[in-house]
């Protein structure tokens, strides 16, 4: 969720219980097959898509035999296979937050229809398109365990906008194209790399405190358990205990 740390994000969905981590990984696979489909390869070297998808389904360590079968099966799918699209939506959460919803459906009506649901029941309000979408913008996002000056220096060197310090690693932001240039940098260095991904980071936050919190934290974790669902951002800052968890 943009507005704190990725670190943050990682670890939350990595202590996620088994139900929802089970969850997560049907998201990806979809997300998976989702790109293998619509770019006509199942080789993400030729399919930026699919290089996306992977790097994201990576991240929440979904394991790389789920990753592969789920190409082999879009690859031969039949011509019945369901299709989905790319659908976003935006709202306002709790606390006068914006959230952007990223979603991969293969019915609309019923998708639009669970998330109005989600926000009229949990403290929150659809926006129309175009409402919050102005204060998120796609990045790459890279994330190292190696603080060192070298790290630094190679990833600007290689295209990195911004770089963040913290007790975890570097937090290292790029260009959506630049994303995999500074990854291959770092790699072909002997670095290793936490994670590799594009994401939606918001230009601006707003502080978050009190139970709007807990409530803000509901309506995210409403619309995550969607099936639709594939990705919820906010441009929440919050406490830094809620960003530990």
């Amino acid at each position: 969720m943009a507005g704190h740390s990725k670190w943050a994000q990682i670890k939350r969905k990595k202590g996620a219980n088994d139900k929802k981590r089970s969850a997560m990984y049907s998201k990806h696979i979809r997300a998976i097959q989702a790109a293998v489909r619509s770019g006509g390869s199942g080789d993400p070297a030729g399919n930026l898509s699919l290089k996306n998808a992977i790097a994201a389904a990576k991240t929440d360590t979904v394991p790389a035999d789920n990753i592969e079968n789920a190409i082999k099966r879009a690859v031969g799918a039949e011509g019945g296979a369901a299709e989905y699209k790319e659908v976003t939506y935006e709202g306002y959460g709790p606390g006068g937050t914006a959230i952007f919803i990223e979603t991969l459906t293969d019915n609309v009506n019923r998708t639009v229809a669970d998330i109005r649901a989600v926000f009229n029941k949990r403290g929150g309000s659809m926006g129309n398109s175009g409402s919050v979408a102005w204060q998120f913008e796609k990045k790459g996002v890279l994330l190292v365990r190696d603080v060192s000056e070298r790290v630094q220096e190679l990833a600007i060197e290689s295209g990195a906008e911004d770089i963040q310090e913290s007790d975890e690693g570097l937090e290292i932001s790029t260009a959506p194209n630049d994303l995999y240039a500074v990854q291959d940098a770092l790699s072909g260095a002997g670095y290793e790399i936490e994670s590799a991904q594009l994401t939606m980071i918001a230009t601006n936050t707003v502080a978050v405190g009190g139970d709007d919190v807990r409530k803000l934290m509901t309506v995210i974790d409403a619309l995550e358990e969607l099936d639709d669902v594939q990705n919820v951002y906010s441009n929440a800052d919050l406490p830094d205990d809620e960003n530990e968890d």
